[in-house]
């Protein structure tokens, strides 16, 4: 018996320290180890058209030496200097090779905005670009009107903003709440944002915070009680002085 526990205790040493051995020989995880790289967004416009001239948009969604064909979305989205509460969007097309490519025209002269909004690989970005069409309408930047004309105060130079349309969002389910914020092509870290939200009609507010998910992301959930069109409003601050807020409709089923 005595030989036969010893034969056991043994076994059991040996096997401890094998296990020890392999845990210190064995490979590092992998997924600890690999970095994630960023999607890079190369955005190329004209820098000046003619009015009705069909000008051609084109990005590269590169990642590291990678391509991505993949991307959920690229759109463009365009608006004129001091209007982009009348911003519009236009589809692109997947021409592969990391390249998506759209086309569009201005209909007078004037200074537009062209920032196009890509998702990829749980990443987002939106560059932006101006094109001068024809004489610039004669806008001054600085004295804030085009044709000695008074137009709304746009964001801050540098600022972008970008809420994500929910997905069909109905009455009495969560709705996630996304928001991108960029300042000069970079994505706005550690910003408060809060969603302001109200339907139509009815006098009751309600707000909810966000969360910086990842950067430059801020999410939140919201349910909506009842059908119908609501307003949120995005308000956005950061230490530095930064004020900037937009309002979105959102129709809920």
């Amino acid at each position: 018996m005595k030989k036969i526990s010893w034969l056991i205790s043994a076994g059991m040493v040996m096997m401890l320290a094998a296990c020890g051995t392999s845990k210190e020989n064995a490979a590092p995880d992998s997924s600890e180890s690999e970095e994630i790289l960023p999607i890079s967004v190369e955005l190329t416009v004209p820098e000046n058209a003619e009015v009705n001239e069909t000008i051609v948009m084109e990005t590269v969604v590169t990642q590291g030496e990678e391509q991505v064909d993949d991307a959920n979305e690229v759109v463009y989205e365009i608006w004129e200097e001091g209007k982009k509460e009348e911003s519009y969007k236009v589809e692109t097309s997947n021409e592969g090779k990391g390249l998506y490519k759209a086309e569009t025209s201005f209909e007078h002269d004037g200074q537009f905005h062209i920032q196009v909004h890509v998702t990829a690989r749980d990443m987002h970005t939106m560059p932006e670009k101006v094109v001068t069409v024809g004489n610039g309408g004669n806008y001054t930047v600085e004295e804030g009107h085009e044709h000695g004309g008074d137009h709304e105060h746009g964001h801050s130079e540098g600022f972008s903003m970008h809420f994500m349309e929910p997905e069909a969002p109905a009455a009495g389910k969560s709705t996630d709440l996304v928001t991108h914020l960029q300042m000069n092509n970079e994505p706005l870290e550690k910003a408060e944002v809060r969603y302001e939200i109200w339907k139509d009609g009815q006098e009751k507010h309600d707000w909810v915070d966000a969360e910086e998910a990842t950067k430059g992301e801020y999410q939140s959930s919201f349910t909506f009680q009842e059908a119908g069109e609501y307003t949120v409003k995005i308000h956005v601050k950061d230490d530095n002085g930064l004020h900037e807020h937009e309002e979105k409709t959102v129709e809920v089923k």
